[in-house]
């Protein structure tokens, strides 16, 4: 008298999988709405950075990921030499730019 009874549910194998479709239907949305808002552009915007550090050149303005800035003096393969001051130059691993200005794209001050 104190326990009710339970009772089964039917159980279909069509309906099942059209349900549990529909339950995955939010989360698949989600997951898409996520790529192309966060993942994708984050991927464009690393593709255009590793574009820019490839093609680094002699007098370009680099940001160096330590937070250095200067202009690039001699460009190697795997390094770049940047000059911080004057005469004073330090080697950076091309990997480590952060940003890359090329020559002539400096806006003048508003002096």
């Amino acid at each position: 008298m104190f326990a009710t009874p339970a009772y089964a549910q039917a159980a279909s194998g069509a309906g099942s999988s059209a349900g549990s479709i529909l339950m995955l239907a939010p989360y698949l949305l989600l997951f898409v709405v996520f790529y192309f808002l966060m993942i994708r552009p984050q991927q464009q915007r690393v593709k255009a950075l590793q574009a820019a550090v490839n093609a680094v050149k002699k007098g370009d303005s680099v940001v160096t990921g330590g937070g250095l800035m200067g202009k690039v003096t001699k460009v190697d393969e795997k390094f770049v030499e940047v000059e911080i001051a004057a005469n004073v130059k330090v080697r950076a691993v091309k990997g480590t730019l952060s940003e890359v200005i090329p020559a002539g794209s400096a806006k003048p001050a508003n002096d």
